[in-house]
């Protein structure tokens, strides 16, 4: 624990920022799981509607550091790829979002002990 008044109010800040930063990079992920649902489902245009706000977020999240700027390009590019993927009717397109949706279905493992 911090002794000094200083070290006291870094910790309150640097609590408060840790608070920010998790709920601003889960949003991403969340609007992410979203966009990749739709399309999924073949919900194409409701998919560019989600990717225009995940692109949004990153690039909020990237201009404040929250995250990098290199993984918020990152994701933006990986995003629309799948969504021309599946505009031109790509079937290893929707094959790649189906995997990816259920890989992020299924439960964690367990850790060894």
């Amino acid at each position: 624990m911090p002794h000094s008044a200083s070290a006291k109010k870094r910790l309150r800040q640097n609590v408060v920022r840790r608070e920010r930063n998790r709920a601003t990079k889960s949003e991403i992920k969340t609007h992410v799981r979203r966009l990749l649902e739709q399309l999924l489902a073949g919900d194409v245009a409701g998919a560019r509607e989600q990717f225009r706000l995940v692109a949004k977020k990153a690039d909020r999240a990237a201009a404040g550091r929250t995250i990098h700027p290199n993984r918020a390009a990152r994701i933006k590019s990986r995003l629309s790829a799948r969504i021309l993927a599946v505009t031109r009717g790509a079937s290893a397109g929707t094959e790649t979002v189906a995997k990816t949706a259920a890989k992020g279905s299924k439960a964690k493992k367990p850790a060894k002990g």
